[in-house]
């Protein structure tokens, strides 16, 4: 009996029942419930959506596949018929007759038939060239079968031969598919005439033994395989897989005469008792389709009791929404239904959720353009928030986010795709402004307290002064230690008033026991104000304002003086009284000549810092 071709296993390995009745029916089944899904997952899209889809499954190279493009295009059409039928609505609200509509044309409609067509055509010519390609096996298998069979009539040398022989058997197991009506026809004469050369050509024994044995061997394993899989508890992926030992199978040759019916009937046995547990497990799961009826009938109802009256804002909206979508999840995880009712359970379930998913369209498009503005608002709001966020004028720059900030609250929600970027990018912004504004203070702090110490070491080397200095030089030591205090940065602002004092008082002391005239203490301490001025945020507007300042002043010194020396031609010597009037303006005028020139040495003072500071 030949080994391979047992008229009682159909070459598909399922029993005649299964094969032509069972296995159709799933792939229907598995097809419809593929559409049904596809096209739930379709239910939100818009047209232009579904469009774009459309023309990136084009712009791939592999072919979608028919329930994914077939979904798409029902969805679409759903959308042009509720267009249609509004369009029809407003046409007979206007008074016109309904039998005169004619719908507006679609101009996407004809994007969409150009991608439908498209894939269309490369479906077809992926199968012309899958047919293509199978003749072209077809013809190669069976130049090999005649190539063997001129094998069998040869009386060349046998291990040229039996050479020539395998790689025909290799070129045999490397040509693939070929077309299915003549798979059947071509495996008999193949293996006809593989048998024939292993039967009719006087082979060397030792070469033909060891081809059966190491064939034995093979085909033991693949028994091995195939039983294992009988314990296999999914029995659809069992099935599949013995599929694969039964084409390994067909590739391997013949065993030994007197062990091929063994060796068969072996393997025949196992795949059948495969067959039987996949048979079994399709009847199972008709068994529960009237409970997964019961199931779906049940969510439809759900979907039915919707109150619709107590949705009224958003956050409603989106925890019903997230409901419905727990039942469409719920959906897909439910099996068949009876095949009778299938078509009319999936409709209503999905007229429900269309149906909930418009109304809650509906609601948004109410309040979206309230919502478009308010994301205009926060942006501009986030552009400022941007725009002050590298700021070092802390305290200003403080007040402005702290105000931009409430402002933001009083705003109301935005469309939710922009809702996370927004508010994110917003408060990035501001968080960084105050973690650099933080990171300073601490800086600052830490600095001014060094400042602080650093300050109060120059207090005590000031007052410690060696007196016995030669008054020139001491004075020069004070300048000097002035010129340090000087340098340094801030102290904490409650120290402020209390170490300048001490630094003043400790200056003073030295100044006092010398004599030093108070003009000049005065210049010196003008020029301490210089360098804290120079030490501000601003310091070039905080000199400039001073120097306006100190022209005013100096310009009205000298209108005074003015005044006093045009009097003194008034003045008569002879006059009684005259003498200690005179005396009194002289003093006066000598006076203002001081505080005159002081004004200057101020000016040109500032006029050099702000040299430094334009470089």
């Amino acid at each position: 009996m030949n080994e391979n071709l047992n008229p009682e296993l159909p070459e598909n390995n399922l029993p005649e029942e299964v094969t032509n009745q069972s296995v159709e029916e799933e792939a229907k089944e598995q097809s419809e419930t593929s559409t049904e899904t596809s096209v739930a997952k379709q239910v939100s899209l818009t047209k232009d959506e579904i469009i774009e889809k459309l023309k990136n499954l084009t712009a791939q190279t592999e072919i979608p596949s028919r329930a994914e493009v077939e979904s798409l295009k029902q969805a679409f059409y759903k959308l042009r018929s509720a267009a249609i039928e509004e369009q029809k609505a407003e046409f007979i609200e206007a008074g016109n007759d309904a039998e005169a509509f004619v719908p507006a044309p679609d101009p996407s409609e004809d994007v969409l038939k150009t991608f439908l067509s498209e894939l269309k055509e490369k479906r077809a010519s992926q199968a012309a060239a899958e047919e293509n390609l199978k003749e072209e096996n077809y013809n190669k298998k069976l130049q090999i079968i005649e190539s063997i069979k001129n094998l069998t009539e040869s009386s060349d040398d046998f291990n040229k031969l039996y050479k020539e022989f395998k790689d025909l058997q290799q070129g045999w197991n490397d040509v693939t598919s070929v077309p299915q009506s003549k798979e059947k026809e071509l495996w008999k004469s193949y293996q006809i005439y593989t048998e024939k050369f292993y039967d009719l050509i006087k082979i060397n024994n030792e070469f033909r033994d060891y081809d059966f044995k190491k064939n034995l061997e093979l085909k033991n394993a693949i028994c091995e395989s195939v039983e294992k899989l009988i314990d296999d508890t999914d029995s659809v992926s069992a099935f599949h897989q013995l599929q694969n030992f039964h084409q390994q199978w067909r590739e391997i040759g013949p065993v030994a005469r007197e062990l091929r019916e063994e060796i068969w009937t072996r393997f025949k046995n196992a795949s059948t008792a495969i067959n039987k547990k996949y048979q079994t497990h399709f009847e199972s799961l008709k068994g529960r389709e009237e409970e997964n009826l019961v199931e779906k009938t049940a969510i439809c109802e759900a979907l039915k009791n919707i109150d619709y009256s107590t949705l009224t804002s958003f956050k409603e909206w989106d925890e019903k929404s997230k409901e419905v979508i727990e039942l469409q999840a719920k959906w897909k995880t439910i099996g068949f239904v009876p095949k009778k009712v299938n078509n009319q359970i999936f409709e209503e379930f999905r007229s429900l959720c269309d149906a909930f998913f418009e109304k809650k369209s509906e609601f948004f498009k109410g309040v979206r353009g309230e919502m478009d503005e308010n994301l205009d608002k926060k942006r501009a709001l986030t552009e400022q928030a941007k725009a002050l966020k590298d700021s070092t004028d802390w305290k200003s720059t403080t007040d402005k986010l702290i105000a931009i900030q409430k402002e933001w609250k009083t705003i109301g929600p935005v469309p939710r795709k922009y809702s996370d970027a927004i508010w994110k990018e917003f408060v990035t912004a501001c968080d960084y402004f105050f973690e650099q504004k933080k990171k300073n203070e601490s800086s600052q702090k830490s600095e001014e307290l060094d400042n602080l110490a650093a300050k109060k070491e120059i207090i005590e080397k000031i007052k410690n002064v060696d007196q016995s200095l030669d008054p020139s030089e001491l004075i020069a030591k004070v300048r000097e230690l002035a010129d340090e205090w000087h340098k340094i940065g801030f102290v904490p602002f409650k120290e402020k008033d209390k170490i300048y004092k001490e630094f003043h008082q400790a200056v003073d002391a030295h100044y006092d026991r010398l004599k030093v005239d108070k003009t000049e203490r005065r210049f010196e301490s003008f020029k301490s104000n210089i360098k804290d001025i120079s030490k501000q945020d601003n310091p070039k507007r905080a000199l400039y304002r001073e120097r306006d300042h100190l022209m005013h002043q100096y310009n009205k010194v000298k209108s005074d003086l003015q005044t006093y020396e045009n009097n003194m031609n008034f003045l008569s010597i002879s006059s009684k009284g005259a003498s200690g009037l005179l005396k009194d303006v002289n003093n006066k005028i000598e006076k203002l000549k001081e505080e005159m020139e002081l004004l200057v040495k101020k000016i040109e003072a500032l006029d050099e810092n702000l040299n430094e500071l334009e470089k």
